[in-house]
């Protein structure tokens, strides 16, 4: 009889210390978790995609239920990117990403369907990315399209450059090459030889100085 009452009591207590672990860990957190990554699974999205942004959180300590919002939002945005990049050949896991980051900034289906049908597969995400790009500076999605489906017309270089410079129409052509250049190691123009640059003392006009750029440009300066 003892110990039957023993037994009880430590249930009781058992019972009552799991309570309190679930209380303090939300499992409702974890079976959202649980529920996205089977809802993508079931849809042929890559829960790699899902799993960083999980890790991430962690790695962060960003509250289970904060994550459990996240991981929902991006895998119904992951979801409508499949949709619209269904039927598209090869679509990698780097194309989906880019396009469930532009339907996150408010492109719809449509734009982006289009936006892929008009890159080759090698530019697929370059081309998206640019669109993002685009609307995250304000154009509407529908111009961004069409700027976008004009800079794949004029190469690599024109892409890069749309989605880097915002389409600014005075980086357009050589000049909007050149700025795309920058990103890869061009230095960027310094001020005009009378001006001194920061820190610096402005060059006094030197008659015998060679037919260089800085001789023509101080020779100006003293006209």
């Amino acid at each position: 009889m003892k110990n039957l009452v023993v037994g009880a009591v430590a249930a009781t207590l058992l019972c009552g210390a799991t309570t309190v672990l679930a209380q303090g860990n939300p499992p409702a957190a974890d079976a959202r978790i649980d529920a996205a990554l089977g809802k993508a699974r079931s849809n042929g999205v890559p829960v790699a995609l899902l799993e960083s942004k999980i890790a991430e959180g962690r790695a962060k300590g960003v509250p289970v239920d904060r994550i459990a919002a996240a991981v929902e939002r991006r895998e119904a945005a992951l979801e409508r990117a499949s949709q619209a990049l269904k039927g598209q050949p090869q679509v990698a896991a780097a194309d989906l990403s880019v396009a469930a980051d532009a339907i996150e900034i408010g492109v719809n289906d449509a734009v982006l369907k289009a936006v892929a049908e008009s890159a080759p597969r090698a530019r697929r995400a370059v081309a998206i990315a640019a669109l993002s790009a685009l609307v995250e500076r304000g154009t509407a999605p529908d111009a961004a399209l069409a700027q976008v489906r004009d800079a794949l017309k004029r190469g690599p270089d024109a892409l890069e450059t749309l989605g880097a410079d915002g389409g600014r129409p005075d980086n357009a052509g050589g000049e909007g090459r050149g700025r795309g250049s920058a990103d890869r190691g061009a230095a960027k123009p310094g001020p005009p030889d009378s001006v001194p640059a920061p820190g610096g003392k402005s060059q006094p006009r030197k008659p015998d100085t060679p037919n260089g750029s800085n001789g023509r440009g101080n020779g100006r300066s003293g006209r």
